[in-house]
């Protein structure tokens, strides 16, 4: 047997009960935050301006349900000078304190720019109260990384509402939804390692270095991977995406024996590119015996959607899994608090 399929141990490490809070995601698809907004067409480009988990949920609305204006992700202190009163800017934080996040909506309303704010309290709240801004209050008591379906559907709800994305996104949000609480259930606890994806991509990474790849649909995912696997797994890993990896970090993995520490995560999607598709098998052919061979992943879902929420909740459960054979609580992010205070 697995020790992966001992629940006893998993009950014992895992002592906030990460992987049901994983179980559960599908359901924060749901989240009625209780906001109404109205069509804007003065707005001219959006910034999302947040850190970590708070600005990840952005990258999936690049790839669904995609924008009708510019859109950009500020992760700093400063925001894009091209910042005006045509601009919606969107500070996100789970905490509501995130040094940055504060630094830039002051920013921001410095340059009269339209501003809504995310996040589960703290000094963002209180802006967005005195400002009398839309908030959408995230609900608390988890890590920020596990909050990002909550955030996604705000953001779908803000962008859809404001004529910015498609009509009809949130519905197919909410739908999608019901679909993945029946996908998450092949990656219980209480499925055995034989017979469950997450578990047994966990055994086969074990002691490496991670290195995840997608396409540029997925991408977003595959960076979910890579932190889900930093904070839950405390384990260093690493990200990027095809085409740009061809034309540099492609040439990275030929100058060092194949023995190296490391493994590849590939999370493939038949939705890609077509020459996307064909780059992941002709750089499987031409790396052979130069870097280990890679964990592929197929994406499920038959929309870009689905495939997101998919191949996202099962790079959760996998760090999550990874944790416990790191014999460590995937939940506490100890270093990352002692940082906050080493910058006072």
């Amino acid at each position: 047997m697995s020790v992966l399929d001992d629940l006893k141990m998993i009950h014992t490490r895992d002592a906030q009960d990460a992987l049901g809070i994983a179980e559960r995601q599908w359901e924060f698809l749901l989240q009625d935050f209780g906001v109404a907004l109205s069509p804007d067409k003065s707005i001219e480009n959006v910034v999302l301006a947040g850190m970590g988990g708070s600005a990840l949920p952005g990258q999936f609305i690049n790839s669904w349900p995609g924008l009708s204006v510019p859109f950009e992700i500020s992760r700093n202190y400063d925001i894009p000078a091209y910042v005006n009163e045509k601009t919606l800017f969107i500070s996100s934080s789970y905490s509501g304190n995130t040094e940055e996040s504060l630094n830039a909506i002051e920013q921001a309303k410095a340059k009269g720019a339209k501003i809504i704010v995310i996040a589960a309290g703290g000094k963002l709240a209180e802006l967005a109260k005195d400002g009398a801004y839309p908030y959408f209050a995230i609900p608390g008591g988890i890590q920020p990384r596990m909050s990002t379906f909550y955030f996604l559907v705000a953001f779908t709800q803000i962008f859809e509402e404001l004529g910015l994305a498609k009509e009809g996104s949130l519905a197919e949000l909410r739908e999608a939804a019901q679909w993945l609480n029946g996908e998450s259930r092949k990656w219980l606890p209480t499925v055995p390692a034989e017979q469950n994806q997450a578990k047994k991509i966990a055994q086969d990474i074990v002691g490496k270095n991670i290195v995840v790849y997608s396409g540029p649909k997925l991408f977003p995912a595959a960076n979910k991977w890579k932190i889900c696997f930093n904070e839950n797994a405390k384990n260093i890993a690493w990200c990027n995406q095809y085409p740009e990896l061809n034309h540099n970090e492609f040439l990275g993995w030929t100058s060092h024996p194949i023995e190296k520490p490391y493994a590849v995560v590939e999370i493939r999607s038949n939705l890609e590119h077509p020459r996307i598709q064909k780059r992941f098998e002709a750089t499987e052919k031409l790396l052979s015996g130069k870097r280990p061979s890679p964990e592929i992943i197929s994406a499920e879902g038959d929309s870009t959607l689905k495939q997101l929420l998919w191949a996202a909740t099962l790079g959760d459960f996998t760090s999550l899994y990874l944790s416990l054979l790191n014999g460590l609580n995937p939940t506490p992010v100890d270093l990352i608090e002692k940082f906050k205070k080493e910058l006072g």
